[in-house]
């Protein structure tokens, strides 16, 4: 579909692959002028998602050109359950979504791109899910000429890019001791640092996702994280990443063995670490693998200048101790005003599966309680 101009922009709907996987430099081009731009809107990571996780007819690439020049990009796809909808590439292993926009250019490209999309629209709910708070798909939300729906998505945690002391300082004092009596006992072990090769890539992912597996082992691992389709993207977008400067893969090494590995996705503000696998038996040594993984990699982020430390997606306890900023994603509904029903159909079971999740979490800590205090009298 070829869309009309706005000024000296012309828009257009790309569905071929074929087209996609030629994009790759003016993309790049494109995601290193975008100041709002994540990890996950790089080409590398995008275009090895569709080769694992695409599927046929489904792409839609919504491209804006000013001449020749990419300055702007909505990569989406279209899926058919529980309704035609346009959706993020990227899917649940992906944990922000964004538009690409070139900075200087956003006052004509935005129009452009809710105009093109509306266009594109007609048939579909446009369903955009983790964009992270100041992404450029906000002010998308805001220049759609339809109904449109705002919802709260996944929990993120950050750190400000800090010397690692001023991060323990932000911690308990009781829980900043037992940090650095941890990491005296780490240093001590003389665990040692390599930074993976483009070369090295494919045998490092396939480590890391040994140890994550062994890591998790019994613990409700992310069933995804096992599957072939998965190790092919992680290898492949990862070894994309390390050659551009967008991602890097570090091994922890004792004694010449890895007993650690971490994926860190990289844009020109964020450092997210996405994944790490850690040998287990580490505990046993007394080793703190999670707080060796995020000394190491909050120097990096200040030595580079990239101003948040993102543990991305995830409120897990651990990482409350360190007093992180709480981002809340946001899920933005967008609609033509023919299909605003069937989008506040779409909301309501939203928030209706929301509804039943939080009161499932609700009951469950009072159910084990029952479930205590009846073993309690057959005891009896």
């Amino acid at each position: 579909m070829s869309g009309g101009s706005a000024g000296a922009l012309s828009v257009t709907l790309c569905r071929d692959p074929r087209q996609f996987a030629a994009l790759e430099e003016p993309w790049t081009r494109l995601l290193r002028g975008c100041s709002t731009a994540t990890p996950f809107q790089s080409h590398a990571w995008l275009h090895s998602w569709w080769l694992s996780y695409g599927k046929e007819g489904r792409l839609r690439l919504l491209l804006v050109r000013r001449g020749r020049e990419l300055v702007g990009v909505a990569p989406l796809m279209l899926v058919h359950r529980p309704l035609p909808r346009l959706v993020p590439l990227g899917g649940p292993i992906t944990d922000y979504f964004d538009v690409l926009v070139a900075d200087g250019y956003a006052d004509q490209v935005l129009p452009a791109l809710a105009r093109g999309l509306h266009r594109a629209a007609r048939g579909a709910v446009v369903d955009l899910r983790e964009v992270r708070p100041g992404a450029a798909a906000e002010a998308l939300y805001e220049a759609w000429p339809g109904a449109r729906a705002k919802l709260a998505d996944s929990t993120c945690m950050e750190l400000p890019a800090l010397p690692f002391e001023e991060l323990v300082k932000r911690m308990p004092a009781s829980g900043a001791q037992r940090v650095r009596a941890k990491l005296r006992k780490t240093d001590a072990a003389g665990i040692e640092e390599h930074e993976v090769t483009e070369q090295e890539v494919p045998r490092a992912v396939r480590t890391l996702l040994r140890l994550h597996e062994k890591q998790w082992r019994g613990r409700g691992v992310t069933p995804e994280h096992l599957r072939p389709r998965f190790a092919e993207h992680l290898t492949r977008a990862t070894r994309r990443m390390v050659r551009a400067g967008e991602g890097r893969l570090t091994e922890f090494r004792l004694d010449g063995k890895v007993v650690a590995a971490n994926v860190t996705l990289l844009s020109a503000a964020l450092s997210g670490g996405y994944l790490y696998g850690a040998d287990p038996e580490l505990r046993g040594r007394k080793v703190d693998i999670a707080t060796l993984l995020l000394r190491y990699e909050a120097g990096r982020a200040l030595a580079e200048g990239r101003g948040v430390v993102s543990f991305l997606r995830g409120n897990e306890p651990y990482k409350n101790h360190w007093r992180p900023v709480t981002v809340v994603n946001r899920r933005l509904l967008l609609a033509t005003h023919a299909l605003a029903p069937l989008m506040r159909l779409h909301e309501s079971q939203i928030t209706g599966r929301e509804r039943a999740v939080d009161a499932l979490r609700e009951a469950l800590p009072a159910a084990r309680d029952w479930r205590a205090r009846l073993n309690e009298l057959r005891v009896r």
